[in-house]
């Protein structure tokens, strides 16, 4: 018998190969407002929210009111330019969904995106009906790498964190699933100089997670 009893997802990174786009539109808005952010690593913007990190972007005593103008800027090109999802799915993510629910797994899924991207995903690809929990960091008071997220995807379905396996890609994202409790596998980074080091195994892609998973029974 198993020792998991539920699947938690992240989404960026794991589900859908976004975060090139991402960085590409980070470069364009930073760009266009004459902000550099050399200073920056690729990982400092996954897993986590950009209202969370202006401090690091402009420094310690940055102006509050200059942030919020800004990330209501960035907001407004994010409307501007849509993540386009229906080219993005990773080719193996419905098997493998389809697979954990053959197999009676609880599927959740917790991603740091706004709740309405994250249903746009799901909806362009038929995937809803596979996860039991949705849930986004965007709605909680602080987002990964604080196991808030984790947490309450946990509660909703209704495991123990030892009964929990938690998919990942991110620095935060890895953070705050071993804060919560769960064992963390991670989606090996190769192109953004990602620490995963505090993942608990690490694997090609997610058709690699389910033969692993499938061996632990």
């Amino acid at each position: 018998m198993n020792k998991y009893k539920a699947v938690i997802f992240d989404m960026d990174g794991v589900l859908v190969d976004t975060e090139q786009f991402y960085a590409q539109r980070r470069e364009e808005f930073f760009s266009s407002h004459n902000i550099p952010i050399h200073h920056m690593r690729h990982s400092d913007f996954i897993g986590g929210n950009m209202r969370e990190i202006w401090s690091q972007i402009l420094g310690v005593d940055f102006d509050h009111e200059e942030a919020e103008v800004l990330q209501a800027a960035y907001l407004e090109l994010k409307d501007k330019k849509p993540l386009p999802y229906k080219e993005l799915l990773f080719p193996d993510v419905k098997d493998v969904l389809e697979s954990l629910r053959a197999d009676k797994f609880k599927i959740g899924l917790a991603s740091s995106s706004a709740m309405q991207e994250i249903e746009e995903m799901l909806d362009i690809h038929g995937l809803r009906p596979y996860f039991e929990s949705i849930l986004s960091g965007n709605d909680l008071k602080a987002t990964k790498p604080h196991p808030e997220i984790y947490q309450l995807s946990m509660k909703a379905l209704e495991v123990k964190a030892e009964e929990t396996l938690i998919i990942e890609d991110s620095e935060k994202g890895i953070t705050a699933g071993k804060a919560a409790g769960a064992t963390v596998w991670a989606i090996k980074d190769t192109r953004f100089g990602m620490d995963q080091s505090a993942a608990d195994a690490w694997f090609p892609d997610l058709t690699a997670v389910k033969e692993a998973l499938e061996g632990t029974q």
